[in-house]
């Protein structure tokens, strides 16, 4: 009889009886980069916004690359907000998740948004996805917009 168990604490009854590992399956993490502009995802347990960043848009070299080309990352971590930021949302998220997979989560997804999806996001996404991997989340980063936009010379 299960009646009286909610969702969530039927779930955590069943791994617990029937896991092999006591644990369940691993709790999966997409960060999510995008555009503003092209409108918001979505799907979301949370979503930040990166658009209080320097935006690399505005440097004219840079303008043409995305947040994947060491140029637009070596820009953006020399300034200390973005450090900041990528380190307040690492925090938050290494205390939220576990959070999550105990209310019984399988996935959680998060938006990174800029304006245009190709700069800023980009580099936060991959960041705080590396972060994360490296404290023992199962995440990967995906890129909705990093190449629209683009121009014709394709993706450096």
């Amino acid at each position: 009889d299960t009646s009286e168990h909610t969702v969530h604490s039927l779930r955590r009854f069943l791994l617990d009886r029937f896991s092999p590992e006591m644990a369940g399956a691993p709790m999966r993490v997409q960060i999510l980069s995008f555009g503003h502009k092209y409108g918001n995802p979505g799907d979301l347990e949370l979503l930040f916004d990166v658009r209080h960043l320097p935006n690399p848009h505005f440097v004219p070299e840079l303008k043409p690359l995305s947040g994947h080309d060491s140029r637009v990352v070596k820009y953006l971590r020399s300034h200390e907000e973005v450090q900041e930021t990528i380190s307040r949302f690492t925090d938050l998220l290494t205390y939220l998740l576990p959070l999550y997979k105990r209310e019984g989560k399988s996935y959680v997804t998060v938006g990174i948004g800029c304006t245009g999806g190709r700069h800023r996001s980009v580099m936060v996404a991959n960041a705080l996805a590396r972060t994360l991997r490296q404290a023992g989340f199962e995440v990967h980063a995906r890129h909705r917009d990093v190449r629209k936009g683009a121009n014709r010379g394709g993706r450096r």
